[in-house]
């Protein structure tokens, strides 16, 4: 656990000052800051191994897409060049840092953040959660790396940058904008390993399209919630229920000091006798247990009372987490947890937002 304190703030301030770069600037035209954080999008193929590495900054990312300067004035941060498999929140919270400062400046009318598509839906959740600004903040990425035959990369610039300046698409907090749909960063998924139309937001549906350079909406965003970044960010630990599982790993992540777990369970919410005795073992441990599903769609309810039914774990103490994936439920509880550990009532209530 690291903390989020004033030498963070300075060293986002540091970073964001030394990495500012202007592409254009004309008048007529509004500024967007582009902050790269690397991906597939800023990767190339490496010709001895095949697979893809870091490679492009953000100069380059921007100088692929001569038509941005006739959209807005861009001015890039290159924040990081890392996979996103190896990102963590704590450089998420590094990053909410250097949007805000970005976007406290008058002039820009929103941000753009290229990154890896395996961890967006959850990096993007976070900076929704944390961020002070309510100017526009997009996130893009890429399915194919730069040396593919048909990148995808800079067309998903080019419309990110298109959202991030439309009047269409105020008021949408954080959203995962990818092949041309908008998601928001709630309800979004990655759901394809490979293919460019990967991101989708399920039932909920995409809350708008780009096309010809204009925004087309489609639905408001969900309700928004906002934690400010804690000093410190607990350890969340989660944990999955499968057929036969005994709940040893529960006991373990407990015993070794874990201070809030989240237990993707089947179903609405339902677990087996032995991962329910070792979720009632971690509660009365003190630490708080969310309960979510590894069903798609749908959300977690209260529906069985049979030993290790949503029902009764509710009643036991653990917390019903709606809809929301395993992995965000985790990034809530962990900015939840320094603010209502003590108070359960409240962090039911965060979570049925």
């Amino acid at each position: 656990m690291k903390r989020i304190n004033s030498v963070l703030a300075f060293f986002g301030v540091l970073l964001f000052c030394a990495s500012l770069a202007l592409a254009a600037n004309k008048p007529n035209l509004p500024t967007v800051v582009i902050i790269t954080t690397g991906g597939t999008i800023a990767e190339k193929t490496d010709p001895n191994t095949g697979g893809s590495v870091p490679a492009l900054s953000g100069k380059d990312l921007i100088e692929a897409i001569p038509s941005l300067s006739k959209t807005a004035n861009i001015k890039v941060i290159n924040f990081s060049n890392i996979d996103s498999s190896q990102m963590t929140p704590q450089i998420w919270a590094n990053l909410s840092v250097v949007v805000d400062k970005a976007l406290d400046d008058p002039k820009v009318k929103g941000a753009v953040v290229t990154h890896g598509t395996d961890t967006m839906a959850e990096g993007a959740y976070f900076r929704d959660l944390t961020l002070k600004s309510r100017k526009p903040v997009v996130f893009v990425g890429a399915m194919r790396n730069a040396s593919d035959v048909s990148p995808d990369g800079p067309a998903n610039i080019l419309n990110a940058v298109i959202q991030a300046c439309s009047d269409e698409a105020k008021d949408w907090g954080v959203t995962v904008t990818m092949n041309q749909y908008i998601n928001s960063a709630r309800d979004v998924r990655k759901t394809q390993t490979s293919n460019v139309q990967t991101f989708n937001s399920g039932e909920k549906g995409y809350l708008g399209y780009i096309a010809m350079g204009k925004v087309t909406k489609f639905n408001n965003r969900p309700q928004g919630q906002k934690i400010p970044l804690p000093d410190k960010l607990p350890d969340v630990v989660t944990v999955s229920a499968y057929a036969g599982a005994d709940g040893r790993l529960i006991r373990c992540a407990v015993t070794s000091g874990t201070e809030g777990l989240v237990v993707e369970a089947v179903g609405a919410g339902n677990v087996n006798k032995d991962m329910f005795e070792a979720i009632q073992y971690a509660i009365g441990k003190g630490i708080p247990v969310v309960i979510t599903t590894s069903v798609y769609h749908g959300s977690v309810m209260p529906v069985y009372a049979d030993q290790g039914g949503g029902a009764l774990l509710m009643k036991e103490g653990a917390i019903l987490g709606g809809d929301l994936t395993t992995a965000k439920a985790r990034l809530l509880l962990m900015l939840s947890l320094p603010y209502v550990k003590d108070d359960h009532k409240k962090l039911v209530g965060i979570f049925k937002r």
